[in-house]
């Protein structure tokens, strides 16, 4: 009988001031993770979409490839100028893009990872977040397409030497996105023009110019939309985001989220029981049923199947963000941006809730490939300023010690910290989630790494235990965190979108001045009391 194939280890990419090098793990050995390789001084660390592959650009401006299972660098390309760099799905191609000099320079170029040669390039004004790459790749790169004035444009994958092959005519179209794994479907967003709605469309790759779209949904008050294919291509959620709120209950305009299936089945709105903005949606890697977090603050999140029935409701908070775990079993409802952090972490099969926790300061998270871990890291440059500064205590201690990686076991409870001076990027390793085991076996093999970290902080304990007992009388209390008087304004706001403050969270002056005014209310009591009873 074949021997079982092992599952590969997980890796995590940390960038710094000093360059990235990878970490192999968690678990880690003796609670520290394993450097893999020496730092590599970079600008930018990217992995290709199946982690086969990783481009760097190194401060000189090479473009250097990495081979995934050695790390040792296969190609190094040189390209003056460039703009912006990306790597297919399966590191097959190499894409820049360069300022032009002339308008008739060839500035987009497609280059191949394998022997480092040109294999196409052309012209393109300008780049946006809508027009790059230029060439879009399907996750199993066996479509690749451009987006250019009224049409599709579709090449042959293996050899984009020839130029476009076919072309699908839209007239207006202003965005594509193609399916993931099948590449079978490609769907198109047209804009609103002249008292004509916006439209999303679904057309099959590769059909013919003139063909009639498979689905097809329209939108009056639409600027710009978002859309989110399933794993297995056979339905699409569309968030349609308009500038303006019609009803003027909210800033940031209005959204509606539809449904459209491959098939044409459905066409409509996905039910959303509460008014407000669409915060995120994103589809179970099952690619059967998808989250959804609505409404305003606090909002609410609910799981669906893909017959849009609600399958499970996920409760009301602070919360702006979903997160599937690779196995499509746990996930990860969370706070970030100008939220608090709160994180509420679910397993979806059992319909439970197993722990919540908090990530102050989040810039990334995502789940491990395996499933098991769960991380967040405050980076740079987007948290330059508010880092931690709302417990600045007078030492830039605190400032120092705000870029951080979080990893947290799949049901809240954390297993590793670890604070950097400058922080600027930690990502996950891809794989396939179908290299590793069940997600209940792969939990229960971590079980009991959890039950030794427990003991080792339970033995840790007894001696501030016992020093409780032995002084039980005034012990020492932490000093409060500083509150500007425009935080203390907002205190009776933010009691009421993240829940009510505690009188312990209270500064000492406040619990003076508190203190003081009860007095007077009493003094001013028995004064009225005993002028009463005087005739």
């Amino acid at each position: 009988m074949a021997a079982a194939v092992a599952s590969p280890s997980v890796e995590l990419l940390v960038r710094d001031l000093e360059g990235f090098s990878i970490w192999t793990g968690p678990p880690f050995d003796n609670g520290q993770p394993k450097i893999k390789i020496p730092k590599v001084p970079c600008s930018s660390a990217t992995f290709s979409e199946d982690g086969s592959r990783l481009m760097v650009i190194k401060p000189d401006g090479v473009i250097s490839i990495f081979d995934c299972k050695t790390y040792k660098e296969i190609r190094s390309i040189q390209v003056p100028n460039f703009a912006a760099a990306n790597i297919s799905p399966r590191g097959t191609y190499l894409q820049t893009f360069q300022k032009q000099a002339s308008p008739q320079e060839k500035n987009v170029t497609s280059w191949s990872v394998e022997n480092g040669s040109c294999v196409h390039n052309f012209s393109q004004k300008n780049m946006s977040k809508t027009s790059w790459p230029s060439i879009r790749f399907s996750s199993d790169e066996a479509v690749a397409c451009r987006l250019v004035t009224n049409e599709i444009q579709f090449f042959d994958s293996a050899d984009l030497s020839k130029g476009f092959v076919s072309r699908l005519r839209v007239p207006g179209v202003a965005a594509v996105q193609l399916s993931k794994m099948p590449g079978s479907h490609v769907a198109t967003f047209v804009p609103e023009s002249k008292g004509v709605p916006a439209s999303v469309q679904i057309f099959a790759c590769g059909s013919d110019p003139s063909s009639q779209p498979l689905a097809r949904r329209s939108f009056f008050r639409c600027s710009t939309v978002q859309l989110h294919w399933n794993y297995g291509s056979t339905g699409l959620l569309a968030v349609a985001q308009a500038d303006v709120d019609k009803t003027n209950q909210s800033y940031y305009g209005e959204s509606k989220l539809s449904y459209l299936t491959t098939d044409g089945a459905h066409e409509g709105l996905v039910p959303l029981r509460k008014e407000g903005p669409i915060h995120d949606v994103q589809w179970s890697y099952t690619g059967t049923e998808f989250a959804v977090v609505y409404g305003f603050m606090p909002a609410k999140a609910t799981v669906f199947d893909k017959k849009c029935n609600p399958l499970l409701e996920l409760g009301s908070g602070p919360y702006n963000t979903i997160k599937w775990n690779p196995k499509g079993r746990f996930l990860c409802l969370a706070g970030f941006g100008n939220l608090p952090g709160d994180m509420a972490f679910w397993d979806c099969t059992e319909k439970k809730q197993l722990g919540t926790t908090k990530a102050e300061w989040s810039v990334v998270s995502e789940w491990s490939p395996n499933g098991c871990f769960f991380m967040t890291a405050s980076t740079a440059p987007r948290r330059q300023i508010d880092n931690g500064l709302t417990k600045f205590v007078g030492t830039s201690a605190s400032v120092a010690c705000s870029r951080r990686i979080k990893i947290f076991h799949h049901n809240g409870s954390l297993y590793f910290k670890k604070m950097f001076d400058k922080l600027f990027q930690a990502d996950w390793k891809p794989e396939s989630a179908d290299r590793f085991g069940d997600i209940s076996e792969l939990v229960k093999s971590i079980g009991s790494l959890k039950i030794e970290e427990t003991k080792a902080q339970g033995q840790g304990s007894k001696p501030s235990q016992n020093a409780t007992k032995s002084n039980p009388v005034n012990p020492p209390q932490k000093s409060a965190a500083y509150l500007p008087p425009s935080a203390r304004k907002a205190a009776s706001v933010k009691a009421e979108l993240f829940g009510g403050l505690d009188t312990q969270e209270m500064s000492k002056n406040a619990l003076k001045n508190k203190k003081k005014r009860e007095k007077q209310r009493e003094k001013k009591a028995a004064e009225g009391a005993s002028s009463g009873s005087n005739p």
